[in-house]
């Protein structure tokens, strides 16, 4: 059974859900690792940073998080080609850690926006590969969801898109891996939307393509 990190920050809001994710619903054996912990995640088979301002969201979101003990583990574990997940404020974690390109500016609003998004799905990455349809429809919750990048991502590393776009992002990324495809941030939150009875389950290839794709590795 795939062993999975949900790394715990200052901050963090939401590792119980993906624990329960990962416990009762796509069954693999979720362990909260504090962050100050997690000198080495030689351990794990797959790490996930949940959603949550981390650190407060001060400086930046996800600033301060490069500060800790967890990031040196993760940029290791990240080169041994292992997966490593960001779900909404976790994406940012991964991008102020230098494991994904660009950077996260404050919605064009200037506020907190939360509801549900269409997004585009590329089904040629490892973590969208379980996917039957081309749109879905995922819920979000950010201030800061406005992706940036001043270099063109290349579209094989573009694994979801907004439809209409509505924090202007760069080439319309709501989710993109690093060249090497095992790190994945996405700014939605596919871990809310994984049954039915909480309002869908187009969350729930994301974690079937990650445990069909690394669990046997």
């Amino acid at each position: 059974m795939m062993k999975v990190a949900i790394l715990n920050f200052p901050g963090t809001s939401c590792e119980t859900e993906v624990e329960r994710l990962f416990q009762t619903i796509v069954k693999a054996e979720p362990t909260i690792v504090w962050h100050a912990d997690a000198t080495s995640l030689e351990a794990y088979d797959a790490v996930v940073i949940p959603n949550g301002a981390v650190y407060g969201n001060y400086l930046r979101p996800g600033a301060l998080a490069k500060s800790s003990p967890a990031a040196k583990a993760l940029q290791a574990f990240a080169q041994a080609g292992k997966p490593v997940v960001g779900l909404g404020n976790g994406f940012q974690v991964l991008v102020e850690i230098g494991l994904l390109p660009g950077a996260f500016l404050q919605n064009p609003s200037l506020t907190f926006q939360s509801g549900k998004a269409a997004l585009r799905v590329n089904r040629e990455t490892k973590f969208t590969n379980q996917y039957r349809e081309e749109v879905i429809t995922l819920p979000y919750a950010q201030q800061f969801a406005t992706y940036y990048n001043d270099t063109p991502i290349a579209k094989e590393q573009i694994v979801m898109t907004f439809e209409d776009n509505m924090f202007n992002s760069t080439q319309s990324i709501a989710a993109l891996t690093n060249e090497g495809g095992n790190v994945c941030g996405i700014i939605a939150l596919p871990e809310r939307a994984t049954e039915a009875v909480i309002g869908g389950t187009d969350g729930l290839p994301f974690f079937e393509s990650i445990l069909n794709n690394w669990s046997e590795q």
